[in-house]
């Protein structure tokens, strides 16, 4: 029996290029697209723009000649400041204060979202929640003048009951002793943020699968255990996750409260990189040398979100990227 070919056989069509994939997302999201043109037209004026500034870090920078005009002098910048015996205390305060606020805040904000989870009653919860975050929302100039008005020695509230309970002879002057500085912005920090940096964390710990306490009821687990096994393993990738954000942000630690709670009897604990870069740039007049502050700032926090992301990783807690 002769066996007919077909003459118009179905060939099968191979799978499309991955140009051609990027090209059908493209077109079905054009929408979203669109819609994201906005925002990163703002990032590239705000973000990028500005790094062509960066130039003057490796220029003898004279106003009137601008970039365009200002000698290259390499990395002279650079060796002026690391030569600059203030240079390194003033990186010791930033790094130090940078770590105690980072530590505490953190700490703070998983302690407080883990108690919050545990109360019951809902309006107590959501009560003590707003008051907690609302400082956020309080400008450092108002949080600084609470903090000299509650530990000044002329009256301050602090002074006042402690002299009332004996505790002190005579009003003692809180922010006009060094050693102590450190400890008043981590506390003001404290006060000013731990509530809003809950927020996250209480979002996560809603989202837990509630099977999970009760099986643990089950198995006669007091509320301690459930907090140990239950509540603070589901936060950690999160947890990772915010302290790798946060570590890039210890360098970079700010201005405002240092600024705002010190003065001159406390400069050498409370002057940081940025209020060093400012004196160098407005005071001095050297604004080479302050722009090779903010790109050596830059640097340092690239490397420390690099070095915890990749140690997170290599721990099998997950990472940013």
């Amino acid at each position: 029996m002769e066996t007919k070919l077909d003459p118009n056989p179905i060939r099968p069509v191979g799978r499309p290029s991955a140009l051609c994939v990027w090209v059908q997302k493209t077109i079905a999201q054009r929408e979203l697209l669109l819609m994201t043109v906005p925002l990163i037209g703002l990032v590239i004026v705000f973000n990028y723009m500005p790094l062509y500034g960066w130039l003057i870090a490796f220029q003898d920078f004279k106003v009137a000649r601008g970039i365009s005009g200002s000698p290259f002098v390499g990395f002279e910048n650079f060796q002026q400041l690391f030569k600059d015996p203030h240079f390194f205390r003033v990186l010791r305060n930033t790094l130090a204060m940078g770590f105690l606020n980072l530590i505490f805040g953190f700490l703070g904000a998983v302690g407080l979202a883990v108690a919050l989870n545990e109360i019951r009653v809902r309006w107590f919860q959501r009560t003590v929640q707003t008051i907690t975050y609302i400082p956020h929302f309080v400008s450092w100039v108002v949080i600084g003048t609470i903090a000299h008005v509650m530990l000044s020695p002329d009256g301050g509230l602090l002074n006042d009951l402690m002299t009332g309970l004996g505790l002190l002879d005579e009003p003692f002057y809180f922010m006009a002793q060094p050693n102590w500085f450190w400890g008043i912005n981590t506390f003001f920090y404290f006060w000013k943020e731990v509530g809003w940096n809950a927020i996250i964390y209480l979002a996560v710990l809603a989202g837990v699968n509630p099977d999970l306490y009760e099986a643990a009821d089950v198995d006669g687990a007091g509320r301690i255990r459930k907090i140990w096994h239950i509540s603070i393993p589901s936060l950690m990738p999160v947890a990772i996750i915010m302290l790798t954000i946060s570590l890039g942000w210890v360098i970079q630690s700010g201005y405002e409260s240092q600024y705002l709670l010190g003065n001159s009897m406390v400069i050498d604990y409370s002057e940081v990189l940025d209020l060093y870069a400012l004196r160098y740039s407005f005071q001095i007049g050297d604004y080479g040398a302050g722009a090779a502050i903010s790109i050596f700032k830059s640097v340092v926090s690239i490397l420390m979100v690099l070095s915890v992301n990749y140690f997170a990783k290599k721990t099998g807690n997950g990472g940013l990227f």
